[in-house]
């Protein structure tokens, strides 16, 4: 039978804490993706995220969810699409390149445009990519969350990147 947990725990209010809520959050590891897209000009933009989720499969469904504050979430809004690159154990050089809000990210990293919807794939970074399209947004919190529909996937198999307790780590080969 599993330890209980003291009822003065579950009867105390949630803390309205920013430090506290991220500290949270680090202890439920996710894949590590980056999320990209092309602004009119053809110039492409991204942004690391894990806060990123299936929906349904009539249609596939992702869903994403962007900071308010993100430059790529104006272009994603104007252009209705948008790339989700799933980032393999290789992929870390990645994933801090797109979290480090340098302004030109996609220089140091090699990419090409999807065959699909033209949406930049991180080719040696990524081991799966989703292209999708825009079905709807919603404001929530100081992030917007977006709903894609897939057109198409690419994928190959690699072991993921994985983050939580603010680490870095690949899933385990199976034994």
């Amino acid at each position: 039978m599993p330890d209980s947990v003291p009822a003065s725990a579950l009867d105390s209010p949630v803390q309205q804490d920013a430090a506290a809520f991220k500290e949270l959050m680090s202890a439920f590891p996710s894949g590590v993706a980056v999320v990209t897209v092309t602004d009119r000009t053809g110039e492409p933009h991204g942004f690391t995220c894990s806060s990123l989720c299936s929906v349904g499969l009539a249609p596939p469904t992702l869903l994403i969810c962007v900071s308010n504050r993100s430059g790529t979430l104006a272009i994603i809004r104007d252009r209705g699409r948008f790339a989700v690159n799933l980032l393999h154990s290789q992929g870390r050089h990645a994933a801090e390149v797109f979290s480090s809000g340098a302004p030109d990210r996609f220089s140091s990293l090699p990419w090409a445009p999807t065959q699909r919807l033209g949406l930049p794939h991180l080719v040696e970074h990524a081991h799966a990519i989703a292209e999708c399209e825009v079905t709807k947004t919603t404001v929530a919190s100081d992030h917007v969350i977006v709903l894609g529909e897939v057109a198409a996937v690419t994928y190959r198999q690699e072991p993921p990147l994985l983050y939580g307790l603010r680490q870095y780590a690949t899933w385990p080969s199976a034994v």
